[in-house]
């Protein structure tokens, strides 16, 4: 099984990957690392120097080397989910788990994340809140029609929300036997 988790930057899609593959003996792949690794570059200098075609042309790579054989647990930058050709290679693959957060938390997970910062192109506009919650109603439906388990992670720790999504597991083997 291939779990896929998606949502908005700073959900801690990540954070909770790793722990949870981790948990599940499982290996882990970040698209957002994987187009950094692949290029040389960070996501902020692509879309500096190519826009955001460019990044998503790289992104589009990073998820067909991700889906890859085997179980897995995989990581999605925010928008991946918004191309269909990143959703058809992914479906047929995967349990989508959705992580979201209310924006507030969003955006000081935003302000707080020293590593990530660097990586990602900043808030566009004047009104932080606001874009993300513009950008938020754009995904979401797309986001809740992929999803089969959504964890809402403002005011969880990364070890509660793996283990949610592990229990949900578990609940899915026991409805299979």
């Amino acid at each position: 099984m291939r779990i896929i988790l998606i949502g908005y930057r700073c959900t801690g899609k990540t954070s909770v990957g790793e722990r949870l593959a981790e948990q599940l003996g499982l290996p882990f792949f970040d698209t957002d690392r994987m187009v950094c690794l692949q290029t040389g570059r960070t996501i902020d200098q692509i879309v500096s120097d190519g826009g955001w075609e460019a990044f998503r042309l790289e992104e589009r790579a990073a998820v067909r080397k991700a889906v890859g054989p085997g179980d897995r647990v995989i990581a999605l930058g925010g928008g991946a989910v918004m191309e269909d050709e990143n959703v058809r290679v992914l479906v047929p693959e995967g349990l989508f788990v959705l992580l979201t957060a209310d924006s507030q938390t969003i955006l000081e997970r935003m302000r707080n994340d020293g590593a990530g910062a660097g990586q990602r192109p900043p808030l566009a506009g004047d009104d932080a809140c606001e874009e993300i919650e513009e950008v938020l109603r754009r995904r979401e439906v797309r986001y809740r029609e992929l999803s089969r388990f959504t964890v809402y992670t403002t005011g969880r720790t990364i070890g509660e929300i793996a283990d949610l999504i592990v229990g949900y597991l578990k609940h899915l083997e026991k409805s299979k036997a």
